[in-house]
């Protein structure tokens, strides 16, 4: 049966194309019989927890529409924004296109081939298997999963015959759709340079207006227009300035926002109109090649990330890859290199709304092949990328790079030179691990130790605090950890792996953060945010701040004490933090860590209070990162303790830690982590596990079986085993309606209850 989709008039429409599919895993060809209705975005497989064994084969999607009369005369075209690996697309069995890589969009015009008033097939065949052109690398050696499906949103655009063009059709240098630039900016004025790519597709000549219409919130504050004239088939950039008075420009700590409004009018009454969010903002090096922000130099702490989520691969909601950049932007962190690959527009634009500056990487790691069509292929992926992304005020640099591949010196010219081709103007830079040939040097912990020469060009610590220590040639004190044992010192730890170890993770990326902040790095980039799985291993890479199920570790709260305890924002957890870094048991070390960002902390004891100390210098008496507060109470008594941080003598915030019994029960909480939940969304649903008192029970574990109730469906598998006191399964929600939904829950090898829902955790001071 066909969808219906809504008849469009002449103006131009984007209309999602992500519901009524049906999906075939496995086959020589597509058999309905066997397929299964699905909506985007979908993995082809819902895998375990820990995969070791991914799926790789042949996938296809199906998807039947009627397509109106009133197209007729009008562009349509189908915008696919991911697809792994290999795409052939189909159109009433025809076949349109192929699409080599997983992780960028590709657009194909239906105009001609569909059949107007009557029902149409989209057909897209896809092949995720290893392939030497697109690498990475073949899966069994590769230190990430590149999971398949089309794990992101298509779309159907109908425009009319004079209109916008598609950046990823047009295959434009620097062109194609819209580009934004800015090459003049002052505290008082912006000049914001709009060049807009327009087409002709009518079988007569046009004169057309293209309008532009800037947006602070709702108040229009700036608008220019000029007038085109297009031959039949014809296309033109259409390039105007916008002067601005007195811009409210964009940062990592104030990320403004407009929204410029285009608008392509013929005359005729048609009209194609487009939504851009831009920030205005102006990056540079000083003579130091330290990073200026709109004139301000800043130390950009940042972290790397994988966009995998357990069970569902790469087919995150839009949601999801918000709450990834809102958790992200709490921990303290201003910069993200995104690893490595390009990550969905829903991130990217996160960054932009959060204030993230990112580093959009094209798919490399240790691999590459002396193929010309595998240098095409990056190539073209290096320019694809740019265009995709290249009005997003959040992009810093472009990773035209192989991440740790032996590239040769040409391949590197060839890259570098595409980022000033796609990108002119002064406000691009190329970023590439090898320390020649590219404007930014991405430079690795792990290497630098040993074979460390400072730069001549501007450089981030694009990866360190995991295999440096990992591999235990590194690390300031491993005398001083000579009676640990290997596995005890290395930042690989999983959220399960006690107290000790949690501690020993936070105590190492202390040193190493330390350490970079020590050199004329611009930026540093811990290795990484979230636990993840590896192609070439079969455990969890547990070097995250956060479990693969976002739930924090210890050495989470040391960069969140790394935050301005000045900051503030509507958008996410900001200013000042403490957390006491301990569960509290007989097993805890008496020598109590305090993160904090204030300028004070005092530490309570069954409401006696252990002093108040502001925070101590590092080892070698310098002040470089936020060091924790260290309070040692000399040996273990079973109690509560309290720390408070002040501010100007002021009590700004608190947290409290009690020493656990044994658990006796468990409360559930849907952990949207400020973002609320649309359909379709995916989310994790957690049990905490708690003792007696109502106490959080962190050392206790259990195994939790789930039950969704109707309007949702759990992902993966019902049941999980408690880490650190908490079991958290994988949710999604199908009903727009329902808004408090009843999860169940049992314990399946211990005697706990279930008390209903958690309560809220209280907030801090204000």
């Amino acid at each position: 049966m066909a969808a219906a989709l809504v008849p469009v008039t002449v103006a131009a429409r984007d209309i999602p194309f992500n519901a009524g599919w049906l999906f075939q895993r496995d086959g020589e060809t597509f058999d309905p019989a066997r397929a299964e209705s699905v909506t985007l975005p979908h993995t082809p497989r819902i895998e375990p927890r820990i995969v070791n064994d991914q799926w790789q084969g042949d996938a296809f999607y199906v998807n039947r529409f009627h397509a109106p009369a009133a197209w007729s005369g009008q562009q349509v075209w189908l915008r696919v924004e991911a697809a792994m690996n290999v795409a052939d697309v189909f159109l009433n069995g025809e076949k349109l296109a192929t699409h080599l890589g997983g992780y960028l969009p590709f657009t194909v015009n239906l105009t001609r081939h569909l059949r107007l008033g009557e029902a149409n097939e989209i057909r897209i065949e896809l092949d995720n298997r290893d392939n030497p052109i697109t690498g990475p690398k073949p899966l069994e050696s590769l230190d990430f999963n590149t999971h398949g499906g089309l794990y992101r949103g298509v779309r159907l655009i109908v425009k009319p015959p004079v209109h916008l063009t598609d950046e990823m059709l047009a295959g434009e240098v620097a062109g194609g759709g819209l580009f934004v630039t800015y090459p003049e900016l002052s505290a008082g004025r912006a000049t914001i340079a709009v060049a807009a790519h327009i087409a002709n597709a009518g079988p007569r000549r046009a004169d057309a207006t293209v309008r532009h219409q800037l947006y602070n919130g709702d108040a229009l504050v700036a608008q220019t227009a000029s007038e085109v004239k297009l031959a039949p088939g014809a296309a033109v950039h259409d390039r105007q300035r916008i002067e601005l008075a007195n811009p409210r420009l964009w940062s990592p700590r104030e990320p403004s926002l407009y929204r410029l409004v285009t608008m392509v009018e013929d005359g005729s009454g048609a009209v194609d109109r487009t939504e851009t969010r831009i920030g205005i903002r102006h990056l540079a090096f000083d003579a130091q090649h330290r990073l200026l922000v709109n004139g301000e130099r800043l130390f950009l702490r940042g972290v790397n990330r994988h966009q995998e989520y357990p069970y569902v691969g790469y087919a995150l909601s839009p949601e999801a890859d918000y709450r990834d950049a809102k958790l992200i932007k709490e921990a303290g962190f201003d910069y993200v290199r995104l690893s490595h690959y390009p990550h969905s527009p829903a991130f990217i634009a996160a960054a932009d709304e959060l204030g993230l500056l990112l580093i959009d990487a094209i798919p490399g790691w240790q691999f590459v092949n002396p193929d010309p069509a595998f240098h095409a292929q990056v190539m073209q992926t290096c320019r694809d990328m740019i265009r995709r992304d290249r009005n997003h005020p959040s992009i810093l640099a472009w990773e035209c790079s192989l991440n740790e591949s032996a590239m040769p010196a040409d391949m590197v010219r060839q890259f570098h030179r595409i980022v000033h081709e796609e990108y002119p103007g002064g406000q691009a830079w190329s970023a590439g691990w090898q320390d020649d040939g590219y404007d930014i040097y991405l430079q690795a912990r792990q290497h630098r130790l040993r074979h460390y020469e400072t730069p001549v060009r501007p450089y981030v610590v694009s990866e360190y605090g995991d295999w440096e220590y990992y591999a235990q040639n590194a690390g300031f004190q491993q005398d001083d950890w000579g009676d640990l044992k290997e596995e005890a010192r290395t930042s690989r730890q999983a959220l399960d792996a006690g107290e000790a170890r949690l501690l020993q993770q936070a105590t190492n990326v202390q040193e190493a953060h330390d350490d970079n902040l020590a050199t004329p790095a611009f930026a540093d980039g811990y290795w990484a945010m979230f636990d993840y799985n590896r192609g070439y291993a079969d455990d969890l890479e547990h070097s995250g701040l956060m479990s693969i199920e976002r739930l924090p570790k210890f050495a989470y709260h040391f960069f969140r004490s790394q935050r301005p305890a000045g900051e503030r924002s509507a958008l996410y957890d900001s200013g000042p933090m403490v957390e006491i870094a301990s569960y509290w048991t007989p097993e805890s070390s008496p020598l109590v860590r305090v993160f904090s960002n204030a300028e004070e902390v005092e530490l309570l004891f069954g409401g006696r209070s252990l002093g108040r100390q502001g925070p101590p210098r590092d080892r070698i008496g310098r002040r470089i990162a936020h060091p924790p507060f260290l309070f040692d109470l000399g040996g273990f008594a079973p109690g509560t303790l309290e720390a408070v941080a002040y501010i100007g003598g002021r009590e700004v915030a608190r947290d409290r830690v009690s020493t656990p019994g044994p658990a006796t029960g468990f409360c559930l909480a849907l952990d949207d982590a400020g973002v609320p939940v649309g359909t379709g969304d995916l989310v994790f649903l957690r049990a905490h596990l708690h003792d007696a008192r109502q106490q959080p029970a962190p050392t206790q574990t259990a195994t939790i079986a789930f039950e969704a109730p109707a309007g949702w469906e759990i992902v993966g598998s019902d049941r999980a085993k408690a880490e650190a006191g908490i079991a958290s399964i994988l949710v999604r929600k199908l009903d727009p309606q329902d808004r408090q939904p009843a999860f169940e829950a049992h314990a399946i090898d211990a005697p706990l209850a279930a008390s209903g829902a958690c309560p809220a955790r209280p907030r801090e001071p204000e």
